[in-house]
């Protein structure tokens, strides 16, 4: 089932974008086998797609959204097939969170989980076999002490790369905390 947001985006992108979706999946598929971020680039640069559109039409055109997926456990699997010794990480975050007591909605991915309430708050990330990243919505903040910038227009404007567990401490929940309750 697709969430509020990207539903009303699917719904509204003829009007937004001048194609509906199945006309964005054929040009997509008729440039053959690239990644995410390539469609997303293509998109904003030869079709002047905002980053919002073109994120959501590449996940589609890519079936790697959750809403695609035909069982979201797979994708998560899939995710740390490998890097299991990562998945404690996932989990140590995603007990955190709901401790937060307010309701999120956990989207898994291809290749990452999207934690969202109003909109994206939080992604977890196994990023190598070696290193585990939460990328956090927290636009506006400094980057200071394990959080550390990332690509201004990047719906996750910053990050956090750990190699231990031990490294989810109190500032790395507080950081994912402060970005929980800006997206509410």
């Amino acid at each position: 089932m697709m969430d509020k947001a990207a539903q009303a985006m699917i719904d509204n992108l003829k009007e937004k974008t001048g194609q509906s979706l199945d006309e964005w999946k054929k040009l997509i598929a008729a440039l053959g086998q690239l990644k995410h971020g390539e469609i997303v680039k293509f998109l904003k640069e030869q079709h002047g797609v905002t980053h919002g559109y073109a994120s959501e039409i590449a996940l589609k055109a890519l079936g790697s959204d959750a809403a695609s997926a035909s069982d979201t456990g797979q994708l998560i699997e899939a995710q740390y097939k490998g890097k299991e010794h990562l998945r404690p990480f996932y989990e140590k975050i995603l007990t955190e969170v709901r401790g937060f007591e307010c309701d999120f909605e956990i989207a898994p991915k291809k290749s990452y989980v999207s934690l969202k309430r109003k909109r994206q708050f939080a992604t977890l990330n196994p990023a190598s076999k070696t290193r585990f990243e939460i990328g956090l919505n927290l636009k506006g903040v400094a980057a200071q002490g394990k959080l550390q910038a990332e690509k201004p227009d990047s719906i996750c404007s910053h990050k956090i790369n750990l190699a231990d567990i031990a490294e989810i401490d109190s500032e790395v929940i507080g950081w994912v905390k402060a970005a929980f309750d800006k997206a509410g």
